[in-house]
């Protein structure tokens, strides 16, 4: 036990001798990080010295520090904490694992968590849509030419394109058969969706970028993957006909496109899903049950749910004591909301009786199972 002891605190003066995760994040104490977070919007590192995760982002964590915090007009800090030295912050932030990445927007505590990939352009990505502002061009970071919609990528622009928004691609070799007859199809689905700024429709050559496909688990050909935010979210095993490449991009888009202001549209079908925002959440919830679904409108497993949700708020239309909601967290004015009510990821769904959050909903997404969600919590007289 006491060899274990002694260990141990070799290992924390170890990690303590030294910060080995680069110079341009802004190293924080509990005091400094009190003081600073409230002043403008910060991005922070929680990390430990020894942890094998830290060490292998600390280059891209000192990357975007050098990006932001260099800059006089940026709208972010790039932190870190060292929780071997700062515990009862750590604890107090729910830190339970390293590295853990929190974007704290000025005056809101708790911070949202990062759960995505971490990479440079990925993590960039993220304080955009956290600040609703856009990610700067790269002028080495452009979209390779397209044509007629078909994006021909290469090793220097895949990851780049790919690490933010939808995309389709087909990872193909040139001398197979197969693949041979997909491309006039796979083309005439490029043009189909050449002017979709939601999807990219695109073609990899695995003969010249072997790497790629074997990140992606390309194992035949040609082979079909959806990839959101650069990461493969599901392959396509379907018909290759046109009409079946087509319905399988509106599915996972969520069939969303020309549907984003109808909520606003006076002149369109009323949802049946009441939008919330911080000036009409506390009324709404006072009375009945509320489920409440916070989203983002890039979130791909939002626009995926949003049919079945608004069949949800269609079931219990006309029902004096359920309302089927939704806040959209991006809005300015619900960011304060979204994080007073701990949502940390997208969609979140909450239910509330009587003014009090209840219940979390970690369910399947399916029609059935959230009305059977709903109705358990009421009471058989009410049904």
């Amino acid at each position: 036990m006491l060899f274990l002891f002694l260990a141990l605190g070799l290992l924390a003066l170890g990690g303590a001798s030294g910060d080995d995760h680069g110079v341009n994040a802004v190293t924080f104490t509990s005091d400094t990080f009190e003081e600073s977070v409230p002043s403008k919007p910060h991005f922070v590192m929680f990390f430990a010295p020894w942890c094998g995760h830290c060490k292998r982002l600390s280059p891209t964590w000192d990357d975007l520090g050098k990006k932001y915090n260099s800059q006089e007009s940026s709208e972010v800090v790039i932190g870190k904490v060292d929780c071997t030295q700062h515990t009862a912050l750590c604890s107090s932030q729910d830190v339970t694992g390293y590295p853990t990445l929190k974007l704290f927007a000025k005056g809101v505590e708790g911070g949202v968590k990062y759960r995505g990939p971490r990479d440079l352009a990925s993590l960039e990505r993220f304080i955009a849509e956290q600040l609703g502002t856009e990610v700067e061009a790269d002028g080495q970071a452009a979209v390779p030419d397209a044509l007629a919609g078909l994006v021909d990528f290469t090793d220097a622009t895949f990851k780049t394109v790919v690490a933010t928004g939808n995309h389709f691609i087909k990872f193909y070799a040139p001398w197979c058969g197969h693949c041979q007859r997909l491309a006039p199809t796979w083309d005439s689905l490029a043009k189909t969706f050449e002017h979709d700024k939601s999807v990219t429709i695109g073609k990899l050559d695995c003969t010249k970028y072997r790497e790629i496909c074997t990140e992606y688990e390309v194992k035949g050909y040609p082979t079909l993957l959806w990839i959101e935010e650069g990461k493969k979210m599901e392959k396509y095993s379907g018909d290759r006909s046109h009409g079946d490449l087509k319905a399988f991009v509106a599915k996972m888009l969520g069939d969303e496109a020309g549907k984003q202001k109808e909520d606003e549209d006076a002149d369109g079908p009323r949802s049946p899903v009441v939008v919330l925002t911080t000036e009409n959440f506390e009324n709404a919830i006072e009375q009945g049950y509320t489920f409440v679904k916070f989203f983002a409108p890039w979130c791909g497993h939002c626009k995926r749910m949003a049919p079945t949700y608004e069949e949800l708020g269609r079931k219990f239309v006309g029902h004096d004591k359920v309302k089927i909601a939704k806040v959209d967290c991006t809005q300015e004015v619900n960011r304060g909301l979204c994080s007073q009510q701990k949502v940390n990821g997208f969609p979140t769904l909450f239910l509330y009786k009587g003014g009090e959050q209840i219940s979390e909903y970690t369910g399947d997404r399916s029609l059935d199972d959230m009305v059977t969600f709903v109705t358990s919590h009421l009471g058989h007289d009410e049904l």
